[in-house]
């Protein structure tokens, strides 16, 4: 049981106020801060706080001593490698239109890089690694997300209300076959159209928008968004692209699991992300980076309808757990308030990290030969709990100003949940 020390990730699309306000630095920050990274990827692993005040990365830590820190069965399902990767992402401006490889595709993709002698760290490279990266966010702050296929049908609509008249043959192709082949067909069309088509279709749309919103139609927060992206990213497919997607509003404590193939971009907000530690990511669009349209083709999910918004399955008063298909990772939640306050025992239960969103916490376990051993976590703080430690109890010492407090826990998938104790 060891307090972490993570890495902050400054990309340009970050937010100069959330990371810092979280760890409680100054705001706003001199540049944009992204992403605080809690795990063992090699770009950025996170350093193991010791009583004496030294520092170890949890990488070497997990090659010298992988049986202990990630247990018999995590050893056996991911070898050496803790196989997820934790975060807070703060998004002030939009990511990139994403999609992300089977673990069969990654593979696939990997092996046919390698063959071809593309180094992994080359800018066109696909597949740096041969694994699959689902991904979950969960929302700390109002969150906005672009993520899968909007239902055939409503995207007819809403091309039937803007009107636009370069668009009249697409809203036909797609009103002639509204469900995946159909979506597939209008998307390929769209991603593919050549620099002079673009330009001549993007003006049209963004004044239809425009008018759309103007107008208050139904269609309005889809609108907004076409507007802030094709001023963000002009003449760029990705705008056209947005258009088939669902467009979401995460309320803090809910949670989208983006599973290989869906589509996505999140927009704006703070939330907590877990996925599988990986880097494998196909690019659509909203970016400058390397787009390889006929491999994303292959991997993209077509599949439309609403997207499935996670409230999280509540376990007692204290805990709540996002319950997906990966077999990568787990998230759930921890939440205290003066009416609830009891001690949870966290067994070990596989490797696992600890997040303080809210509050002061205290973690408690027993030392081997007598004595107990305390962390207290501040908000913005986490402590590693590796699988051969003993079980562990945690309770708020502070509340916030709201009167609660609040954790996350990362956890391998299916290894167990913590239980109130």
């Amino acid at each position: 049981m060891e307090l972490l020390r993570n890495a902050v990730r400054p990309y340009a699309w970050g937010s100069r106020t959330a990371i810092a306000d979280l760890l409680g630095r100054p705001v706003p920050t001199p540049h944009p801060e992204a992403e605080l990274w809690m795990g063992a990827h090699p770009g950025d692993p996170s350093k193991v706080v010791r009583g004496d005040g030294g520092e170890e990365s949890l990488l070497a830590l997990l090659a010298d001593d992988p049986e202990h820190h990630l247990g018999e069965e995590c050893v056996q399902r991911w070898g050496g490698r803790l196989p997820y990767l934790f975060k807070v992402l703060a998004a002030d401006e939009a990511l990139s239109l994403q999609a992300h490889p089977s673990a069969e595709q990654a593979s696939e993709g990997f092996g046919r890089e390698e063959h071809a002698g593309i180094p992994r760290t080359a800018a066109h490279r696909n597949y740096p690694d041969p694994t699959a990266k689902p991904e979950l966010i969960c929302a700390l702050t109002e969150f906005h997300a672009l993520a899968g296929f909007r239902d055939a049908q409503r995207t007819v609509r809403l091309l039937d209300e803007l009107g636009v008249p370069s668009l009249r043959a697409h809203r036909a192709l797609l009103a002639a076959q509204p469900d995946a082949d159909g979506l597939r067909a209008l998307f390929t069309t769209w991603i593919t159209l050549p620099a002079h088509r673009l330009q001549e279709i993007l003006p049209e749309l963004l004044d239809a928008c425009v008018r759309h919103v103007r107008a208050r139609g139904e269609f309005a927060l889809e609108c907004r968004t076409v507007l802030e992206l094709g001023e963000a990213y002009p003449d760029d497919a990705g705008v056209l692209a947005s258009l088939l997607l669902n467009r979401l509003v995460l309320q803090p404590g809910e949670a989208i699991f983006l599973p290989a193939g869906n589509l996505h971009a999140y927009l704006h907000g703070t939330g907590v992300e877990i996925l599988a530690n990986s880097d494998n990511i196909l690019r659509c669009g909203l970016t400058p980076k390397h787009v390889d349209v006929p491999e994303l083709l292959r991997v993209l999910d077509f599949a439309c309808g609403d997207m499935r918004v996670l409230k999280g399955e509540s376990l007692d008063a204290n805990r709540t757990v996002y319950r997906t298909p990966a077999e990568e990772f787990e998230l759930s939640r921890l939440d205290w308030s003066p009416a609830e306050s009891a001690a949870v025992r966290i067994d070990s239960a596989g490797p696992q990290i600890l997040l303080c969103t809210k509050g002061t916490l205290r973690f408690v376990r027993d030392v081997p030969g007598g004595g107990e051993r305390e962390v207290l976590l501040s908000r913005g703080q986490s402590v590693w709990l590796p699988a051969g430690d003993p079980a562990v109890l945690t309770a708020p010492v502070e509340l916030d100003e709201q009167g609660t407090a609040q954790a996350f826990r990362a956890a391998a998938g299916a290894l167990g949940h913590p239980r109130t104790g």
